[in-house]
């Protein structure tokens, strides 16, 4: 029984000498003969070939001491997003996409094909690899090149053109044949290519159709044209534009010759076969001349002459248009400039165009000029014709308007025809824009846009069909729903009539004349106040009187117009004279009290003066323009020429300003005097208060006038009527009542009238004669000394 437990106490003893021996490894080794060495877990196990190892499929193991990573095999990438990891992480590897990674992985011309691992490129259709494989990556140095089709034997059959594009190619007719589609080119074996003339047998319209070297051409019948292009519809070539200028010899007889030689010219084409031979340059170089030469003689004073001219032009335009060679020419002379566009081919043009001339430019589409597109003649043409004078011609003729009260209408543009080949001008379906350039800038005025309309009135200018898009000082952008003559008008506002400037008008001028009259005998009969200021203070009312007169019997009779210019014209005269007069009385007293001169003024150089200056003034602006004399109103000066009163006046209020000035600075000095003659220079003073006083009469009469052509400005219209109407009472009551010398006259006069003594003739003419000696002498002497 010891023997027994001894024998299980020496086994217990050995294994636990035998557990204590054993090596124990950490994870990733083990322990080979009591030693712990690298465990290999990339290894592959031969008995399991389906064994992916540790990191799953599409990864490489890589074995570290005690461990292990894996990475993802080229084109895979892990779920996580990152270049290594362990199979603890659960990552897995997926496939990458390199067509969507890198759009131009595989260059131009080749298409990009995903594949698992990596991706394949192959080239587009009609492209083939340099090298010869049919697929390739990025790094074997491949690219893709067009084949070109058209080296391949009778590829568009016959009558065609092979033309090779990138990838592919097409086929394109050759001259003088077409396809049955009526598309420009075809590949492959869809359509053929037949002779033009037989796919489509009216292409010439009034025309045989040939075949040629260069293609079709168009052999056009008598009567009928296609404007020099011999691939063009032949379409009827009219010469009724020039029927009624034949009719105008009396009215345009100066360009009636080249008129005529225009429409022959145009009747010798329309008999011929094929009228291709025109010159259009010519056409045009002659029409130039044309309107040179019934512009140069002036306004036509008829709007029916401007009716006719406007509407030859146009029709003429139309004619020449097709036949000018150049896509856009440009000429100019002296009373017009013209600009002109061409678009010929059988493809309908598209897009907007721009014509401009000095002071006026068009924008529109070619869409319009162009017309229906079912009667396309093959051509466009559009025109911008600008007349340098025709506005003095146009103007007043309104009868086609619709003014408001008090207002009134001229031309403040140039006058322009617009022109297409377009047969249908009267509705557009899209508006065309006129830019105009005003001749005269304003900021108070407002602005309409016009045309020439021949059906009212034998001719008158509507605003129908035009509306204004912008308008400012220096220009107005019209838009118009028709084609023809168009220009702007400026809107300006006359003084209505009313009783109560009428009633001020005539009872202050028939005033004015009695008080103008009795001055003139007070200044000529009364011997004792004669001096040079005096005979200049005769002429002043004199020329007032007269301008009154005139004003009282002609402003308003307008109906002959040559009559009506010489109202104007002695009413331009007259005033221009007193304000001359006056300004030879500012230079006298000027000479009396700055250069203390005794001589007076010479008859002679005072008349020269007081009438010449006015008749050489009156002289220049007649010739310059006749047409400013005169309105369809009243019988004065055009408002555009108004300067020809307006300057002369106030340069010669400036004059008397500054003499006046000088003058009064002058007698200050000599009053501060220690001897200073006190008679004398109260005369003197006197003078030149009342000289200062007419001066401002006169000249805010016309300042007032200045300002009366507008709506608002009816206060203007009544101090204007006033001031003028009472000129001449004014001047009597400051040169005859404030006189005390004259005072002392009118009542010697009325003492000797109403209560007369007997006296002989010897005592009247002795007393009468010392008296007037005396006041002479004083006056004489009042001047020598100063």
């Amino acid at each position: 029984m010891v023997g027994r437990w001894n024998f299980l106490i020496l086994v217990l003893h050995l294994f636990v000498i035998e557990v204590l021996s054993k090596t124990t490894c950490p994870n990733g080794l083990k322990a080979v003969k009591q030693t712990c060495i690298d465990n290999d877990d990339c290894a592959v196990d031969e008995d399991n070939p389906d064994y992916t190892g540790p990191c799953g499929d599409n990864a490489n193991c890589f074995n570290t001491y005690g461990s292990f990573y894996c990475q993802c095999v080229d084109g895979f990438m892990s779920s996580m997003n990152t270049v290594n990891f362990s199979a603890e992480t659960s990552a897995t590897c997926r496939d990458i996409n390199e067509c969507v990674e890198d759009k131009d992985l595989c260059g131009s011309n080749a298409q990009c094909f995903n594949a698992i691992p990596l991706y394949s490129c192959i080239c587009d259709g009609g492209f083939i690899s340099s090298t010869g494989v049919e697929s390739f990556r990025l790094g074997d140095n491949v690219k893709c090149q067009d084949i070109d089709e058209c080296q391949e034997e009778n590829v568009c059959g016959h009558n065609a053109t092979c033309i090779n594009t990138p990838g592919s190619y097409r086929c394109a007719c050759n001259a003088g044949f077409q396809l049955k589609s009526g598309k420009p080119h075809f590949s492959g074996n869809q359509e053929q290519c037949e002779d033009t003339c037989m796919i489509d047998k009216t292409i010439c319209g009034n025309g045989t159709c040939h075949h040629g070297a260069s293609g079709h051409y168009c052999a056009c019948h008598a009567g009928f044209t296609n404007y020099g292009d011999k691939g063009s519809r032949c379409t009827a070539l009219s010469c009724d534009v020039f029927k009624d200028m034949y009719n105008l010899r009396e009215k345009f007889h100066g360009a009636h010759d080249l008129v005529m030689q225009l429409g022959q010219r145009c009747l010798e084409l329309t008999e011929s076969e094929n009228p291709t031979d025109l010159d259009g340059e010519d056409m045009l170089k002659r029409l130039l001349s044309v309107i040179d030469e019934l512009l140069s003689g002036g306004a036509f004073n008829d709007n029916r002459k401007v009716s006719i001219f406007l509407d030859v032009m146009e029709n003429i335009l139309k004619l020449i248009g097709p036949f000018i060679k150049a896509p856009r020419t440009t000429r100019s002379s002296t009373h017009a400039e013209l600009e002109l566009l061409v678009h010929k081919g059988a493809d309908l043009p598209q897009g907007a165009v721009n014509l401009s001339s000095k002071l006026a430019q068009l924008d529109m589409l070619l869409e319009t000029a162009a017309g229906d597109p079912s009667n396309y003649p093959g051509f466009t043409t559009v025109s911008l014709l600008r007349y340098e004078n025709l506005e003095d011609s146009a103007d007043g003729f309104f009868s086609g308007m619709d003014p408001q009260d008090g207002q009134i209408f001229r031309i403040n543009s140039k006058v322009v025809t617009v022109t297409v080949s377009n047969r249908n001008t009267s509705h557009l379906k899209e508006p065309v824009n006129l830019t105009f350039t005003h001749l005269q800038q304003s900021n108070t005025s407002s602005h309409t846009c016009v045309f020439w309309d021949s059906s009212i009135d034998e001719g008158t200018w509507s605003a129908r069909g035009c509306s204004v898009v912008e308008s400012n000082p220096e220009y107005t952008v019209c838009s118009c729903s028709h084609l023809s003559s168009f220009a702007v008008l400026m809107s300006l506002y006359e003084i209505e009539n009313t009783f109560e400037l009428q009633l001020i008008t005539w009872v202050g001028l028939c005033l004015s004349l009695l008080c103008l009259f009795i001055c003139i005998l007070t200044f000529w009969l009364i011997r004792s106040i004669q001096s040079p200021r005096t005979t200049i203070h005769l002429h002043l009312c004199i020329c007032l009187f007269v301008a009154t007169l005139i004003f009282l019997a002609g402003i308003s009779r307008t109906e002959n117009r040559v009559g009506c210019a010489v109202v104007a014209g002695l009413l331009h005269f007259f005033y221009l004279a007193a304000f001359c007069w006056m300004c030879l009385e500012g230079i006298q007293l000027f000479r009396m009290v700055v250069l203390v001169f005794n001589t007076n003024f010479k008859t002679f150089y005072m008349m020269a003066g007081g009438y010449g200056v006015p008749v050489i003034i009156v002289a220049i602006s007649a010739l310059v323009n006749a047409k400013a004399y005169g309105t369809k109103r009243q019988c004065w000066l055009n408002l555009e020429y108004i300067w020809s009163f307006f300057a002369p006046a106030c340069v010669i209020i400036i004059v008397n300003i500054f003499f006046f000035l000088i003058t009064v600075w002058k007698l200050a000095q000599k009053f501060s005097s220690l001897n200073p003659d006190l008679d004398s220079l109260q005369k003197i003073k006197a003078f030149t208060i009342t000289a200062v006083a007419q001066l401002c009469v006169l000249g805010l009469t016309w300042i007032f006038g200045c300002f009366q052509y507008d709506k608002s400005t009816i206060a203007m219209s009544y101090l204007f009527t006033f001031f003028g109407s009472f000129q001449g009472v004014m001047l009597f009551v400051m040169h005859c009542l404030f006189s005390k010398q004259v005072r002392e006259e009118y009542g010697n006069i009325l003492s000797k009238c109403c209560a007369p003594k007997k006296k002989s003739y010897s005592e009247f003419s002795y007393s009468n004669s010392s008296k007037a000696q005396a006041s002479k002498s004083t006056q004489d002497t009042g001047q020598s000394h100063v």
